[in-house]
């Protein structure tokens, strides 16, 4: 998770210098015109005016503690606000390691910043994070193991009535720990990081629990994520010349293999569950959007959520179990 956290923040680095850099390089040879087509955002990504429309604390600054409001005219007469980094100044050790450990996978020159640390605020948090670590802990070992371990006889038997009991028996806790994990994760986590270091884009999710379509869902569940792949894969595939069709297609294989290189490594086995439970998210938005609508759309994408992610955990738990237990009782 780290590692793949950590490649996902270096991208988004390396493409807005590269973009900043190629601008830089335009407005010299040819001061008042834009960014070059091979850019994939706008210049505001250079300028400190890119991270707008998240969800953002009142009264936010600049690293400079001057307001977003004021601005002046800088680097071949494009608009800058007063007090913001432009290229190349943000290159220092400081401004990188602030990324790293911001909540977001997406860089910027200038991130809007919360005047001071609430304390209370982030007591509350931490707080959380400690309640809901050890919730999720004593449901994992008390409520979801032994369901699991009962399911291992009915899948070595192929006794498929059982299994389908089974899989039921073991959406209850699957589900409610995942919707724990979620609150932890993107709430209580993310928030506490972001206070601490008094990052101002608090839009770690939105709306998904009111999805009426998978689509919708994807969109709206993990924000850093979505905007990272919409910033860095989605639209460049489309200024290439790609089809929204096609750059779907791409952002969903892309996610699909981060979700089975995060299962398989640490399982340290290959079984491509994770992978084609993704892939098979592409039919599956197509058929709840053509076929439900309103609150059958989002009983549709419920009922994808709580059954779904149960098969998978079934799958990738049989499988280990073959590989690692049966294999050593069978002996050489």
């Amino acid at each position: 998770m780290v590692y793949t956290i950590l490649f996902l923040k270096l991208f988004s680095y390396r493409d807005v210098n590269l973009w900043c850099r190629e601008r830089r390089a335009r407005v010299k040879t040819k001061p008042g015109e834009g960014l070059p087509r091979t850019g994939a955002r706008s210049p505001a990504a250079c300028y400190g005016e890119g991270w707008g429309g998240g969800r953002q604390q009142q009264g936010l600054t600049f690293p400079s503690g001057l307001p977003a409001s004021a601005g002046k005219k800088a680097n071949g007469g494009v608009a800058q606000r007063a007090g913001t980094v432009s290229y190349p100044d943000n290159l220092t050790y400081r401004d990188l390691y602030y990324f790293l450990f911001a909540p977001t996978l997406c860089y910027e020159l200038n991130f809007p910043r919360s005047p001071r640390i609430r304390k209370r605020f982030l007591l509350r948090r931490l707080l959380e994070m400690l309640f809901f670590t050890q919730l999720q802990v004593g449901l994992i070992q008390q409520w979801m193991v032994p369901t699991i371990q009962n399911s291992m006889k009915p899948f070595k038997d192929m006794d498929y009535s059982r299994i389908i009991e089974r899989l039921l028996k073991l959406a209850v806790p699957n589900h409610l720990i995942w919707l724990i994990f979620f609150y932890w994760l993107f709430h209580s986590c993310l928030n506490a990081v972001a206070e601490l270091m008094q990052f101002g884009d608090r839009e770690f999710y939105r709306d998904w629990w009111n999805s009426e379509s998978v689509t919708y869902f994807w969109q709206n569940w993990n924000i850093p994520v979505h905007k990272w792949c919409i910033r860095h894969f989605y639209k460049p595939m489309l200024r290439r010349g790609s089809s929204k069709w096609v750059a779907k297609i791409g952002v969903f294989l892309t996610s699909a293999f981060f979700h089975e290189y995060l299962v398989s490594i640490p399982l340290r086995m290959f079984r491509l569950w994770a992978f084609t439970g993704m892939m098979a998210q592409i039919p599956l938005a197509w058929i709840v959007s053509r076929f439900f609508r309103g609150n059958y759309g989002n009983a549709a994408v419920w009922l994808t959520l709580i059954i779904g992610q149960p098969v998978a955990v079934l799958m990738y738990v049989h499988d280990y179990y073959v590989l690692h237990h049966e294999a050593v009782a069978a002996g050489p």
